[in-house]
């Protein structure tokens, strides 16, 4: 997590297509910008209300979303990943069956504490290897794997998501959200400005310059 004055607070879920998009149209206007925006991020959890007691994902549980709304998405989806030049993006239906990103950011809390300096390429291949590569981010050997790629010892990261200290101060992350008032993801936030969704780079600057 980023404290700098000039900083974006994205509330965002790995598992959520419209956060990895909304992150490539981010990148597209940080091309425009003389001083680099910093990101503040804010965990959620995208299925938080299908958690069971364990913290398990029970996928039973009826969440109201039928076939409409997901044929929806898949065409949200496919118009954004073509405006953001997204292409290699998979396609929803090609991703890791039932995936849970719960580790991953456990993994991603404890890079942004201990080793910031590697938090942005840490977060930016975790999202590349679910959207890009298909890997199961929810694995503790593909996070290792992703770490060591980036400069951290793999074995850090296996025992970060090990810590129940740390996984504990996820949750509490989750529920700072919550309290926010944060209904879905992404969430971009500066200054006190709110806007929900993958926006666009031209949304983006009118966000954070106000204008």
């Amino acid at each position: 997590m980023d404290d700098s004055d000039d900083a974006v607070a994205i509330y965002s879920d790995y598992v959520c297509p419209f956060c990895y998009l909304g992150r490539r149209s981010l990148a597209a206007y940080q091309e425009t910008r003389d001083r680099e925006l910093a990101i503040d991020w804010r965990p959620y959890d995208l299925r938080g209300h299908k958690r069971g007691p364990d913290g398990e994902i029970i996928h039973s549980i009826d969440d109201g979303k039928d076939e409409e709304y997901f044929e929806r998405v898949r065409r949200d989806v496919d118009r954004l990943r073509d405006e953001y030049g997204a292409e290699a993006m998979l396609d929803l239906d090609d991703l890791p069956e039932r995936v849970d990103s719960f580790d991953a950011q456990v993994a991603s809390l404890y890079v942004s504490e201990a080793r910031p300096d590697r938090w942005l390429d840490f977060d930016e291949a975790i999202f590349e290897a679910l959207w890009v590569d298909g890997r199961e981010i929810g694995d503790a050997d593909v996070l290792a794997d992703l770490a060591e790629g980036v400069g951290i010892e793999g074995n850090e990261i296996r025992s970060a998501i090990r810590d129940e200290d740390r996984r504990a101060r996820l949750r509490s992350a989750f529920a700072e959200a919550r309290d926010a008032r944060v209904g879905g993801v992404p969430t971009f936030d500066y200054e006190g400005r709110t806007a929900r969704g993958a926006l666009s780079p031209d949304q983006l600057r009118q966000l954070v310059e106000g204008v």
